[in-house]
């Protein structure tokens, strides 16, 4: 079984986020903004439901889906994209593909040790985020 991606989780890494909003066509005056933000994941799961938001200072996205079952998403504030999403645990990663005008895109979550993992990806440009659970959301935190 997958460990728990559920939580809130803060953004500690952001590898080549600029390449992946580039890849998604979004311009460059909203890349820079998009890039000085504190990104912030609140996951939630209810059985095979699960929601996703993102959440910043700028703008929130939240996504809900059903593991297994295509979803239509409008990427509203992000590329403003029209996408079909399927989400599928493969191995340990919840996966998701997006098959809309960009080629090759979707995302990637996971958790190692103490750290939620994402893969972001598209028209060949990978963004890797790293992100650490929010203090105030650990059973047992460490003062």
């Amino acid at each position: 079984m997958p460990a728990s991606l559920r939580g809130t989780w803060d953004i500690i890494s952001n590898v080549n986020f600029d390449g992946y909003m580039s890849a998604l066509g979004i311009s460059i005056y909203l890349r820079k903004i998009a890039l000085r933000l504190k990104l912030r994941k609140v996951i939630e799961q209810q059985g095979d439901q699960y929601i996703i938001k993102t959440l910043s200072t700028f703008r929130n996205y939240a996504i809900s889906f059903k593991i297994g079952q295509e979803f239509e998403e409008f990427t509203k504030g992000l590329d403003n994209g029209h996408i079909k999403s399927t989400v599928t645990w493969q191995g340990n990663k919840l996966m998701c593909e997006q098959i809309g005008e960009k080629k090759n895109r979707g995302w990637a979550h996971w958790v190692e040790g103490d750290k939620l993992h994402l893969e972001l990806y598209c028209d060949g440009e990978v963004c890797k985020q790293v992100f650490k659970k929010n203090a105030n959301d650990c059973p047992n935190p460490l003062v």
